[in-house]
């Protein structure tokens, strides 16, 4: 056995030939390059210096230490370096595909595309709503082959132990925090400012939260786990939370850059557009959260998860006042010009198709959606608000459904405040008839909106629809049937005494005008729904149709019996049968009607 100031003196000859600062053999090499009797001979003299240093009179070994030191810190950031590049590719993809899988909502995408001021305010949001509950977890990759890792680890084990904590982890922080920075690249996780994203077009932030969220789980369940196991790989048991510090130090940049866009979206200006892209990163931080507690569990990480919380937080208040807003503004949606030909209104299709949506991210919205709709008494005095009375939907209905409800109220309201804008009260009535029967489809057509809603509320709003049909008929074809009627014609006080040809001769003239008339303006009005439109056709058929068949039979002759008779009796039964075919199309026809040879 060597006595100690041998094996000291054969240790210093070790550290300085490995002096870089003295030997410029020593600096074109590096000794975790050698092979590895070389490597443990450098280590076993690195903690020969370390034993030395306990004793006073051996003060001089020191300064073979800090040589010792300086190389260890070379050879530490060498291969870090050596094994440092961007997390590889298959790692920065899902592992599942229901991890992102997306539900394409067409029939709302087809609608909510047609040119107009409401649709293009929701076109771009409410195209797809994507399903972010994944169904993964952490996946912990090597980011570092094993044997570099011991000896990282052996490296790192003499600088803590010789009082270079601080320098081991700031090397270690700078070359894995550049890794790092390139995987966010690769993951499209640009350094912005809470300023900066929030001076971007909301078109442009829709692709860059799809990617956010994508990247998010990439960073917290791959990159930022990897990272964690890899520094208690290398630190762990070697001092005071060592394997906490170079953790933080190297992910927490990083996790601000990451956390920041999600952040300047919760606190970004509210618009209805925006309820959809913030919902589903409401349910993809949600559904991070317990993985962001198991990477940032230490307390040196706590303002980590204490952000994600934050975050969460706002996202879940900036949903509620989306929708409180959204009611709002319904109330105060102020366009006054009839929409041509009495079709459905743009902000029927908006509406509806929003709250479709709404009803597709159900789960979540009951979680957030505490507080009933702010509404009134039940008699409002304000002209401007509709009456509500929820008592009768306590106990069936969830306090989301009871805004989905709310906001239908008030689109009828608004839609009867627009209807009192045509000049012609049958068209009003085909607009609220439309209207109403458009909302009732959107309803039925929706599972989960239609089980929200509740059959009760749809048979009230069945109803109006009907309503309104009814209401159609009696204000068109109330005064054209009147000229069908038998009374005034006859003369002489008795029924069988005779017919007035000239009172049958004008009835038979106001028939034909208020008919033509008829059949040219409404032929320019609009049922876009084919079944409703066929229906109300057989419905307007079935009153018109006997009654005029009638009327013909019964006094034809005294027409056909005097002059002129085709300046009367100018059409058939199957005249006007072919004529009611033109009713509603949305389109204007000829001044005449289509006549049959007689």
């Amino acid at each position: 056995m060597e006595p100690p100031e041998s094996a000291l003196s054969s240790a210093e000859d070790v550290i300085l030939r490995w002096d870089s600062s003295a030997s410029e053999d020593a600096r074109d090499k590096m000794i975790f390059s050698s092979d590895r009797h070389e490597i443990d001979r450098y280590l076993d003299a690195v903690d020969e210096l370390q034993k030395s240093m306990d004793s006073a009179s051996l003060s001089d070994s020191s300064s073979a230490l800090q040589i010792a030191m300086a190389r260890l810190e070379d050879e530490f950031r060498t291969i870090l370096l050596s094994h440092t590049s961007p997390i590889e590719a298959e790692s920065l993809s899902e592992s599942t595909h229901s991890e992102f899988a997306s539900h394409e909502f067409d029939n709302n995408e087809a609608e909510i595309g047609e040119s107009s001021s409401y649709e293009k305010q929701l076109s771009s949001s409410s195209t797809a709503s994507s399903c972010y509950k994944s169904t993964s977890s952490i996946r912990e990759v090597d980011l570092i082959p094993g044997d570099a890792v011991y000896d990282l680890r052996c490296i790192a084990e003499r600088m803590i132990g010789a009082g270079y904590l601080r320098e081991c982890i700031q090397v270690y922080a700078s070359v894995r925090k550049s890794a790092v920075d390139a995987s966010l690249r690769r993951l499209s996780v640009e350094k912005l400012s809470i300023g900066d994203i929030q001076k971007l077009e909301w078109e442009a932030l829709e692709t860059k939260i799809r990617r956010w969220i994508r990247a998010a789980r990439i960073c917290i369940r791959v990159l930022f786990a990897s990272e964690r196991r890899l520094c208690e790989q290398i630190f762990e048991d070697l001092g005071t939370s060592a394997d906490d510090s170079c953790f933080m130090e190297t992910i927490k940049g990083p996790a601000i850059q990451l956390f920041n866009f999600a952040e300047a979206i919760s606190i970004s200006k509210r618009s209805p557009e925006k309820l959809f892209k913030i919902l589903d990163l409401h349910d993809a931080l949600s559904d991070l959260l317990p993985d962001i507690d198991s990477v940032f569990e230490s307390k040196s990480s706590e303002s980590i998860r204490v952000q994600a919380v934050e975050i969460l937080s706002r996202l879940a208040e900036a949903a509620r006042g989306i929708l409180s807003e959204f009611e709002s503004a319904m109330l105060r949606e102020p366009s006054r010009v009839p929409v041509p030909g009495g079709t459905i209104h743009p902000l029927t299709r908006y509406v509806m198709n929003y709250i479709s949506l709404i009803s597709d991210y159900k789960q979540t919205l009951i979680e957030l959606i505490v507080s009933k709709p702010s509404t009134g008494p039940r008699y409002s005095s304000d002209p401007n608000v509709p009456d509500m009375d929820f008592s009768e939907y306590e106990g069936q209905a969830s306090t989301l459904a009871l805004h989905l409800i709310w906001i239908i109220v008030i689109l009828q309201f608004n839609l009867d405040g627009k209807s009192k804008h045509y000049k012609d009260t049958s068209l009003a009535h085909i607009f609220m008839m439309n209207n109403v029967h458009y909302i009732v489809q959107k309803i039925k057509g929706s599972p989960e909106l239609r089980e929200m809603i509740g059959d009760d509320y749809l048979r009230k709003m069945t109803g109006k629809f009907r309503v309104s049909a009814t209401s159609y008929q009696r204000a068109t074809w109330v005064k054209v049937l009147y000229c069908l009627r038998d009374e005034g014609l006859h003369v002489s006080g008795s029924f069988s005494s005779g017919v007035s040809k000239s009172a049958l001769r004008e009835r038979f003239k106001a028939f034909n005008s208020m008919f033509e008339e008829v059949h040219r303006t409404q032929a320019t009005w609009l049922i876009p729904e084919t079944q409703l439109r066929e229906e109300l056709r057989i419905s307007i058929s079935e009153k018109l149709l006997p009654a005029y068949r009638s009327f013909l039979g019964r006094f034809r002759s005294h027409i056909e019996s005097g002059r002129h008779p085709e300046n009367y009796i100018k059409y058939s039964v199957e005249d006007l049968e072919s004529a009611v075919l033109d009713f509603f199309e949305g389109y204007p026809v000829s001044q005449h009607l289509r006549k049959r040879s007689q």
